[in-house]
């Protein structure tokens, strides 16, 4: 349904420039130097040299720590198949040379947990920066869920072990904000934030802090405790600065809080699960209009690294192309100006009313009990609703081209007993979804669409 403009939220530009503080103080360029033969391409397009010294880098206040603005997200690795064919694991040749190429190029921030890439990020994490020199990076990771203090400490030992490190840069109480009675029973009641902190005091965590996805009384609630938190992680790009959908508390408010409190933000999903690399045509021709060689990544990576009281911005980099790019966006930044953000509010407007299944892929719904491929199947419907390939009518003028696309990429992309159709709706997923979407509603949608398609049916 098409929202009509009186009934949305102003989207102040101004006030936002003031609030994020464009041209912070606390950011850092050197603007020399260009490794040569280095250049990168993205989308058939050249975009240029990739420079090694032009880094863009904040200022920790807490610590002191100089960390570069674009951050590697480890939640997703490059995998292969195994060699005996037994299935598969991570890539670690591919892994090392990611990493070794972004430490190289000004990047020194490395994002990671113990329960992502089923659970093998810590160890290929640990594995690729072990052959770098302690001081050359930041680690970060995470207490996942566990509701005992034993659990807890056993999994922040493992991470160090499996990250082959004495101490860790940032660490994260991971995914606050369903309920105070749930961030009770997983820090308060069993001490296991008590054991954090002295960890704290000894110099085995360097920062302590959180990540959020949830609702706004535990995000209030957690940054009034009685606790220096010297960090906090929070989802923000220009869909959710006013748009924030399911799990989530809209970013102008979660980063106006954190500025008040000097509370340094770190920053995921700055693309929305990638659904902000693939913005439809109507807005990528309104971006075109302004910087036609800039991919709508990058317009979206500015806007998240432009307020000032930004560390990082974390991006799951699994080709060698998008860190390229990546790099060359923050070395250095160019903040954002008044007239890009009004250009952004007008893609915003086009995205919140789009039909876009508000999925990221971050795979927290993963492995489906029934083998289902979730993230992959809501991908393919989002890249062609991207396209503008979303077909309304039986009797569109591209009906013929959009249903052999959709049907055939379908198949492509996800085989066919991991596809929506075989969806028994056992809601094992719901609890795990970060943006609360509905998924085995969802799924039926996608399901019922490709029907449509493969009978032919009128609609």
């Amino acid at each position: 349904m098409i929202m009509e403009k009186k009934d949305r939220k102003e989207f102040n530009r101004r006030n936002f420039l003031k609030i994020v503080g464009v041209g912070s103080v606390t950011s850092a360029t050197t603007l020399i130097g260009c490794k040569p033969d280095n250049r990168v391409s993205v989308e058939g397009g050249s975009i240029g040299e990739v420079p090694t010294d032009r880094m863009t880098y904040r200022t920790n206040p807490n610590t002191g720590d100089v960390v570069s603005l674009l951050g590697y997200g480890c939640m997703r690795l490059p995998l292969r198949q195994k060699t005996d064919g037994s299935g598969e694991e991570v890539d670690q040749e591919t892994v090392n040379e990611l990493v070794d190429y972004a430490i190289e190029h000004g990047v020194n921030y490395f994002d990671t947990a113990p329960i992502y890439v089923r659970g093998w990020s810590e160890a290929a994490t640990g594995i690729a920066l072990k052959r770098h020199p302690r001081e050359s990076f930041f680690v970060a990771t995470k207490s996942s869920r566990s509701n005992t203090l034993e659990s807890g400490i056993a999994m922040y030992h493992k991470s160090m072990q499996d990250l082959q490190v004495d101490y860790l840069d940032y660490y994260l109480l991971h995914s606050i904000g369903s309920s105070i009675e749930d961030f009770h029973k997983r820090f308060i009641d069993n001490k296991l934030l008590d054991f954090l902190l002295k960890e704290r005091e000894v110099g085995r965590i360097r920062n302590l802090g959180w990540s959020f996805h949830g609702i706004v009384d535990v995000f209030d609630y957690v940054l009034a405790m009685d606790v220096q938190w010297d960090f906090c992680q929070i989802q923000l790009n220009y869909q959710d600065w006013k748009y924030a959908t399911g799990r989530n508390v809209n970013a102008e408010y979660l980063y106006g809080e954190l500025v008040k409190r000097n509370v340094p933000a770190i920053i995921m999903e700055p693309l929305l699960g990638g659904r902000l690399a693939r913005v439809p045509q109507q807005a990528l021709n309104m971006m075109n209009e302004i910087h036609l060689e800039d991919s709508a990544a990058k317009w979206a990576f500015r806007y998240a690294g432009t307020p000032e009281h930004v560390l990082t911005v974390l991006s799951g980099m699994v080709y060698m192309e998008h860190l390229q790019e990546n790099i060359r966006t923050y070395s250095p930044l160019e903040p954002l100006n008044e007239q890009e953000y009004e250009t952004l509010e007008q893609v915003t407007e086009i995205l919140v009313n789009s039909d876009y299944i508000q999925c990221t892929e971050c795979q927290y719904c993963m492995p489906c009990p029934y083998g289902l491929d979730i993230p992959g199947v809501f991908a393919h419907y989002n890249r062609c609703v991207s396209a503008g390939k979303m077909l309304k009518s039986s009797n569109d003028e591209n009906y013929k081209n959009a249903r052999r696309d959709f049907l055939v990429g379908y198949d492509r992309s996800i085989p066919k007993l991991r596809q929506a159709d075989h969806c028994i709706e056992c809601n094992e997923c719901l609890s795990r979804c970060p943006q609360q979407i509905r998924i085995p509603e969802e799924m039926s949608r996608v399901d019922q669409y490709a029907e449509q398609l493969k009978q032919r049916l009128e609609f």
